[in-house]
């Protein structure tokens, strides 16, 4: 990759690292009984996504069921728990048999999911996992709720420890400006600064060209993005990484438009990859800002 040359505008990393650490409530949207929750033991619990799966096991919380992935790795303590479908459309029938306690996904499917636990007769817990904060906010509730609070703590405080130093990497670097598309094969949208990837940006030092929005994806068109003149492109896909690559690689080499982009014209175009850069945050964040680092602002000399 070539040199690009640095930005001059100074980040002031304190007070990003003021709002990463600041544990606030309201991340954890449950519907479930006012009644004071039981240890975790004792009860039946169903995650519906691999971002959940993975942070349940974190906790040392017990699962009876847990999405089937192709993509993502369930850990092995749930080898002999039950698959209860894909996190986009987990299959309540099967749910139901489980006789669950709680179900557990992310807030992102929350109107979809609802619903379909309410008609079961189910309680549902959802999760802001669109921001590394927000996931990090999300944990602590659960071992409040759950009784894990020091495993909780544990991983809150690896996550200060981890950005206090981090926060220091890009001061005085600047704040390139960048333009994220989430694809899905034949379309794209454009991520925010309210979605994980475009939080991953923020986190960088990196400023998203859409961070004035209230939702986490929107659609504009192709002329909009331009005006906003993106130091940066970055490509994500929302699913069947590949087929999205070859599209968005289609789609640059026959919309004229993209070509007036400065960010193409300056060849600052990267793909990002699926394992690292998906819907919702995960515990591979460091090695996801670490991929970032080169793109947002040059290899090191």
């Amino acid at each position: 990759m070539r040199q690009r040359a640095t930005f001059c505008t100074k980040r002031i990393a304190a007070a990003v690292l003021a709002t990463a650490m600041v544990l606030l409530t309201g991340c954890v949207s449950q519907k479930a009984p006012a009644a004071e929750i039981a240890d975790a033991d004792e009860l039946r619990i169903v995650a519906t996504s691999p971002a959940v799966t993975d942070i349940m096991a974190r906790l040392n919380v017990n699962l009876v069921g847990v999405p089937n992935s192709t993509l993502s790795v369930i850990p092995a303590r749930y080898d002999d728990a039950v698959r209860v479908g894909t996190a986009m459309g987990p299959d309540m029938e099967i749910i139901k048999t489980l006789n669950p306690d709680y179900v557990i996904g992310p807030a992102s499917l929350q109107t979809d999911m609802e619903p379909k636990l309410e008609a079961a007769g189910l309680n549902g817990i959802f999760l802001n996992l669109e921001s590394i904060e927000g996931m990090y906010k999300g944990i602590q509730q659960l071992g409040d709720l759950f009784g894990r609070q020091e495993e909780a703590q544990a991983l809150v405080d690896e996550f200060s420890a981890f950005y206090y130093e981090y926060s220091k990497v890009n001061t005085d670097k600047g704040n390139p400006t960048v333009l994220v598309l989430m694809g899905l094969p034949g379309s794209y949208v454009v991520a925010t600064d309210k979605s994980y990837v475009g939080s991953l940006v923020r986190l960088a030092g990196g400023t998203n060209v859409y961070d004035n929005e209230e939702k986490d994806f929107i659609t504009a068109n192709t002329e909009d993005m331009q005006s906003r003149d993106p130091d940066i492109i970055l490509r994500a896909a929302h699913a069947m990484p590949e087929d999205v690559v070859q599209m968005f690689h289609d789609e640059f080499d026959t919309n004229d438009i993209w070509k007036h982009f400065r960010a193409v014209q300056d060849e600052c175009v990267y793909d990002l990859p699926y394992d690292q850069f998906g819907m919702s945050a995960k515990f591979n964040f460091p090695e996801a800002l670490e991929t970032l680092q080169p793109m947002l602002y040059g290899e090191d000399e």
